[in-house]
């Protein structure tokens, strides 16, 4: 740790949906924050945005970023492009080092997520026939053809989970031999589902775009407007290990009810942690955790045993900075009506 270093009260990894969200509530509650992040991540991928409330479907997953992310700058955090390569220290003194600079916060929040792993090609384009969110998208395809692609018990539950909205669903096995259950097996070929055992040779686009067909090794052609890959995922974890933060059986990283971890000044939030990976879920635990972090950080009211028989300084009053102070008085004013109005 270096006097140069920029210090912060929170520093929130990963710039999707939890970690923005938690820098929003952080900034907006008083904190200093920074937030850091590399770019990419699974919401960088949608063509469209689904299952938000008050935001429209045409939005795409890049600017639904940008616009949370002029948001939180506006309330004055600070925003840094760049992959976080270590973190040491403790809780009121945590060192991220990001490329050659460094920065310095009294609390971490981990938003990593994870990442989807892909198959082989040929395969369409993400959003475009190509879906890693069944909550999400499966209203898209009433009444389509729909294609599960995997081998696993997972993609035998999603295929039987698809009936509920089209009535024609294949399980793409691409040559593998299915690893899911004979219990599974029964149950998912009393389904009305085709399970194609050939490996996908070819692809056909509309105009548009978007999938319309597949070829396969034994010279048959199937249309699919789109489906889901079940080859799992791999959560962003190497800062998670680093820092010893307990996981679950499953992977995720194990938290309470506002984000903190086995760690202490740890919190993590989003698709590291277990539950359903959506963007409104996302949102409400980067919301519990700033507001968790809040508790944790704010000066006042101080305890009967911190004021030992005095009383607050009014001049200590309020508690939070110059910075943040500044970016509130700009809002005002920007806000402000104006003769005309």
């Amino acid at each position: 740790m270096t006097e140069a270093d920029p210090q912060y009260q929170v520093a929130v990894v990963g710039g999707g949906p939890a970690g923005l969200t938690t820098a929003l509530y952080t900034t907006r509650l008083g904190h200093d924050t920074v937030l850091i992040d590399r770019g990419g991540g699974r919401a960088a991928m949608m063509q469209e945005t689904h299952n938000v409330i008050g935001i429209t479907e045409e939005t795409s997953g890049n600017e639904l970023l940008r616009t949370a992310k002029r948001q939180i700058e506006s309330y004055g955090a600070d925003t840094v492009r760049g992959m976080v390569s270590a973190i040491d220290g403790e809780v009121g003194g945590f060192e991220l080092a990001v490329g050659d600079d460094s920065y310095t916060a009294e609390r971490v929040v981990l938003a990593t997520g994870f990442s989807d792993q892909r198959p082989d090609p040929p395969l369409p384009r993400t959003g475009r026939g190509l879906h890693y969110c069944l909550h999400c998208d499966a209203y898209m395809f009433i009444d389509e053809s729909v294609y599960v692609m995997g081998h696993s018990e997972s993609a035998a539950q999603v295929a039987m989970i698809m009936l509920n909205f089209t009535a024609e669903v294949d399980v793409l096995l691409r040559g593998e031999e299915p690893e899911w259950s004979e219990e599974t097996d029964r149950q998912l070929r009393a389904h009305p589902i085709d399970v194609i055992d050939e490996e996908i040779t070819g692809m056909n686009r509309g105009e548009d775009g978007w999938l319309e067909s597949f070829e396969f090794a034994d010279g048959t052609v199937r249309e699919y407007r789109g489906g889901f890959p079940m080859y799992g995922s791999d959560y962003n974890a190497d800062l998670v290990d680093a820092l010893g933060v307990e996981r679950t059986d499953g992977g995720a990283v194990a938290v309470d009810d506002h984000g903190r971890t086995s760690v202490k000044g740890v919190s993590a939030v989003g698709d590291l942690t277990p539950g359903h990976n959506q963007i409104p879920v996302a949102m409400g635990e980067g919301a519990k955790a700033g507001i968790g972090l809040h508790y944790d950080l704010r000066e006042f009211p101080k305890s009967l045993e911190e004021l030992d028989g005095g009383s607050v300084d009014p001049a200590s009053t309020p508690a939070v900075s110059a910075e943040i102070r500044e970016a509130a008085r700009r809002r005002d004013e920007s806000e402000a009506p104006t003769a005309d109005d």
